[in-house]
C-alpha cells in the first residue's frame, strides 16, 4: 500500500473516530440532562406533595391489610399533583409497609423492601429506575413526619422516545461524517504529501539525467518544507562534491602530464645507452628517480585529497603534539640545505590520528622550507593545540589568500619550485577531519605563517608531558 493510501485511510479513521466519540458524548451529555431534568421534577413534585400531607389532618395508618381494603384510610389519601405541574404518580407506605396510592392512579409505583425499611426507620431519599408493566418510571422515594414515606414517579417514555430520536439523528450525522472524510481522505493526503511527490520526482530526474543543479520550490517551515530544503542542500552538495572531483582529476592530469612526458624523454635517451657517457647516464637515472620520488608523491598526495572526508576510519589517540612536532621537525631537517628551525614547544596533549596529524605537520614545514632564503630560520612554535610554522620568504602574494588551501593552487613565483600544489590543501582536510581549522596569514615583519589548530582534551591547553621542551 502506497504512502498516500495509508496516508487518507489513517485521515479516514481519524475523522470517523472523532465523529463517533463526538457523538457518544452528546448522546451521555443529552442524556444526563433529560433525566437531570426529570429528577428535578420529582424532587419538586415530592416537596409540594409532602408540604400538603404535614398540613392536612394527622393521619391514621392501617394496621392491617383489611383495612386497606375496605377503605379505613382516607386520612392517608395523598393530595393529587397540583394543576399544570408535571405528570407524576404519588403514593404513600405506611410504617408496618402498608401502600397508598392517589386517586385515579392507573399505575402503582413498584415498593422494594429498601422502600419499606425506609419508611419504617427513615434515611436519605433515593432515586432508582423502576418497572410498572410495560412503563419505565423514574421513582424517589423520600421519608416524611410520623414515620412514613411518600414516592413520587415519571414515567421515561418522552425521555427514552427523545433518546431514541437523538441515537438515529447521531448514526446518520456520524455515517455521513464517516462517509465524507473517506471521500475527502485522498484529496487531503495528495495535498499533503505534493511536496514529497516532488522531492520522489526530482530524485528520478537526477537519476535519470544526472543533472545536479536540478531544485525544489520549497513551500513552508514545516516538516515536508524541511525536507525539500534538505534535499536541495544534498544536491547542492554533492553538485560541489563532483564539481571538486572534476578539477582533482583536470588538475592531477594537469600535473601528471609534465612529469610523464619528462620521464618518457629520459627513458627514451636511456635507451641509447651505447651512445650516452658514463657521466652523462648516471645524471639521467639520478634526474629519473627525482622524477619518479616525485609523481610518488603527487599521486599519494592526490589519493589523500580524492578521499572523501570520513570515508576511512580516523585512527584517534591522545598525542603529544609537541613530540608530534618535534619528530616532524627533525624529519625537515634532514631534507632542508642550508635552513635551521627555532622551536618553541609547549606541552600539548590532542586525541588525534597521529600519522594524518604528522603529515600535515610536515607539509607545513615543507612549504616554509621551499620558501625560506638560504641560511634563514623556520619558527616552529606549540601551544595549547596550536602549530605555527613562520618562514622569513616572500610571504603569500596579498591577493591570493583565500587561495592558499586550495588543490593544485601555486603562487606564479612556485611555477619552477618543486612541489605539487597539495600540500596545504592536506593540511586544511586534515583540520576538518579533526574538527580544528588551518590559517594563513603574511606577517607584519615578513614572511609566511601557517597554522594547524586543534582541539586539545578536556579543553586543557597546558598538558604537562614529561620530556617535552
Amino acid at each position: 500500500m502506497s504512502l498516500r493510501r495509508r496516508l487518507a485511510l489513517l485521515s479516514a479513521l481519524a475523522v470517523a473516530l472523532a465523529v463517533l466519540l463526538a457523538s457518544v458524548l452528546v448522546y451521555a451529555l443529552v442524556r444526563d440532562r433529560l433525566r437531570r431534568d426529570v429528577d428535578n421534577d420529582l424532587r419538586d413534585q415530592a416537596s409540594r406533595v409532602s408540604q400538603r400531607f404535614q398540613t392536612g389532618p394527622p393521619p391514621a395508618p392501617p394496621t392491617t391489610s383489611a383495612q386497606v381494603e375496605r377503605g379505613e384510610h382516607r386520612a392517608l389519601i395523598l393530595p393529587a399533583p397540583e394543576p399544570g405541574g408535571p405528570e407524576a404518580l404519588a403514593q404513600l407506605i405506611s410504617p408496618n409497609g402498608a401502600v397508598v396510592t392517589s386517586p385515579g392512579s392507573a399505575i402503582r409505583i413498584p415498593v422494594s423492601s429498601a422502600d419499606r425499611a425506609l419508611a419504617a426507620g427513615g434515611g436519605q431519599p433515593t432515586l432508582e429506575d423502576a418497572k410498572a408493566g410495560d412503563t419505565d418510571l423514574r421513582v424517589l422515594t423520600q421519608p416524611v413526619a410520623d414515620g412514613a414515606a411518600i414516592q413520587v414517579a415519571r414515567s421515561l417514555e418522552d425521555t427514552n422516545e427523545t433518546l431514541n430520536t437523538l441515537v438515529i439523528i447521531l448514526a446518520a450525522v456520524s455515517a455521513g461524517g464517516i462517509a465524507l472524510a473517506a471521500a475527502l481522505g485522498p484529496v487531503v493526503a495528495r495535498a499533503a504529501l505534493a511536496p514529497a511527490g516532488e522531492v520522489s520526482d526530482a530524485a528520478e530526474e537526477v537519476a535519470r539525467t544526472h543533472d545536479l543543479t536540478h531544485r525544489i520550490e520549497v513551500r513552508g517551515d514545516d516538516e515536508l518544507g524541511r525536507l525539500a530544503a534538505s534535499f536541495n542542500e544534498m544536491l547542492a552538495a554533492l553538485e560541489r562534491s563532483e564539481a571538486a572531483q572534476r578539477r582533482l582529476v583536470a588538475d592531477a592530469s594537469h600535473e601528471l602530464r609534465t612529469p610523464l612526458a619528462t620521464l618518457r624523454t629520459n627513458i627514451e635517451t636511456l635507451g641509447r645507452g651505447d651512445e650516452l657517457e658514463p657521466e652523462e647516464r648516471k645524471r639521467l637515472v639520478a634526474d629519473v628517480t627525482h622524477e619518479l620520488e616525485e609523481m610518488t608523491e603527487l599521486v599519494g598526495d592526490v589519493v589523500e585529497l580524492a578521499r572523501a572526508p570520513g570515508q576511512d576510519a580516523i585512527a584517534r589517540q591522545d598525542v603529544a603534539l609537541d613530540e608530534l612536532t618535534r619528530d616532524a621537525i627533525e624529519r625537515a631537517e634532514r631534507r632542508a640545505r642550508g635552513v635551521s628551525f627555532e622551536r618553541r614547544l609547549q606541552a600539548s596533549l590532542v586525541h588525534v590520528d597521529p600519522q594524518r596529524v604528522g603529515r600535515a605537520i610536515s607539509n607545513m614545514l615543507d612549504n616554509a622550507t621551499k620558501w625560506s632564503p638560504p641560511e634563514s630560520m623556520v619558527e616552529v612554535e606549540v601551544e595549547g593545540g596550536r602549530v605555527t610554522v613562520r618562514d622569513h620568504g616572500p610571504g603569500f602574494p596579498d591577493g591570493d589568500l583565500d587561495k592558499v588551501f586550495d588543490r593544485f593552487w601555486r603562487a606564479d613565483e612556485a611555477r619552477g619550485k618543486p612541489g605539487s600544489g597539495l600540500g596545504l590543501a592536506i593540511v586544511q582536510r586534515v583540520a576538518e577531519e579533526h574538527d580544528g581549522t588551518a590559517r594563513a596569514r603574511n606577517a607584519p615583519e615578513g614572511g609566511a605563517v601557517v597554522s594547524l589548530e586543534l582541539p586539545t582534551i578536556n579543553g586543557d591547553s597546558s598538558a604537562s608531558l614529561p620530556g617535552s621542551a
